[in-house]
């Protein structure tokens, strides 16, 4: 699964990085080390003008944690930031979304928390830091959706609601020991199709929600001061032993 995740980079380098078209400046997020769920994050997606022309590749900001479009509220938002691989084309509170509202969530990386027996039998959890090798983006695949909150007009400007969730996959074999899932992050290469509004086909689409080979990923324990949202800031990536040495001095 993915309940964490740190997400720092400057909004105007992802937009070169990504190719993006069409970005508001006003629409900005502060530097995160612990993004959780029902945060803002940052969202690259492709949507189609009502013109009907090509469509546009955006950077957005979206609330972390889907809310259907059908759902009486957005209460369920907390349960749903994360949509499994396998079964995302069938389940109704993400089906839709995968046919025609996929996006990519650019982050640094993403925590786990690895569970093994503790002193008198109770659960010891072990946060880790899981990045790229190579230091770059990581690009989670991810479903976006929007909802109306049917109590304000539709042109109010907080009737809307855009969420969005992570999908997630088998954990490659170096992460399983620490969790047996992990999100599906894409290379640059498959970025495109993902993106693209055209592809609706969930058969066509389902070849997609496979992670690239093994070997990307890097995973380093980190101390526990994750674990806490009001948390947050740069010290939360220091390796666990040298989180320790920092808060004795």
């Amino acid at each position: 699964m993915c309940g964490r995740f740190a997400s720092t980079n400057k909004p105007e380098d992802l937009v070169e990085l990504f190719d993006v078209a069409q970005w508001d400046p006003a629409e900005t997020l502060a530097p995160s080390w612990n993004v959780a769920p029902t945060d803002g994050a940052f969202a690259v997606l492709e949507r189609q003008p009502k013109d009907g022309s090509r469509p546009v590749r955006q950077l957005r900001v979206l609330r972390w944690g889907l809310v259907p479009a059908w759902s009486k509220s957005p209460e369920s938002a907390v349960k749903m930031i994360n949509a499994r691989a396998e079964t995302v084309h069938e389940k109704p509170s993400y089906r839709q979304a995968f046919a025609s509202r996929r996006c990519v969530l650019p982050v640094d990386g993403y925590y786990e928390w690895q569970t093994s027996p503790g002193p008198g039998g109770k659960p010891r959890k072990q946060p880790y830091f899981v990045s790229r090798t190579d230091g770059g983006v990581l690009a989670l695949a991810g479903l976006y959706e929007f909802w109306r909150d049917r109590t304000r007009p539709a042109d109010h400007p907080r009737a809307w609601l855009v969420t969005c969730s992570v999908i997630t996959t088998a954990a490659e074999p170096a992460l399983a020991p620490i969790h047996e899932r992990m999100p599906l992050f894409l290379d640059r290469a498959t970025v495109g199709d993902w993106l693209d509004p055209a592809l609706s086909d969930p058969d066509e689409l389902r070849p997609l929600l496979v992670a690239p080979a093994p070997g990307a990923l890097n995973a380093r324990p980190v101390g526990p001061a994750v674990g806490s949202i009001r948390n947050n800031g740069p010290e939360l990536l220091l390796p666990a032993e040298e989180e320790r040495e920092s808060t004795l001095f």
